[in-house]
């Protein structure tokens, strides 16, 4: 497979904004965890995330509803 076409397999998230200032934080991959990119959403804003090789996890700051593949949840409720 082409690096395209890996990425188009990546699992994808689906952050919503539900007041302003929510922050994501995409967190790397390997032996030390580190923040590599961060967002900042207002009240309705969306994000649409995907993890790769380099995004290991999301860390979601504020109240949120969050939607996978595997199902639905609100942070800070």
């Amino acid at each position: 497979m082409s690096g395209d076409e890996d990425a188009a397999n990546g699992r994808y998230v689906v952050v919503k904004a539900l007041e302003d200032g929510v922050v994501i934080m995409g967190l790397t991959r390997g032996k030390d965890t580190r923040s590599h990119h961060s967002e900042r959403l207002d009240a309705g804003e969306v994000l649409v995330a995907q993890f790769t090789e380099l995004t290991a996890a999301i860390k979601i700051r504020g109240r949120a509803e969050i939607l996978t593949d595997v199902g639905k949840v609100e942070s800070g409720s």
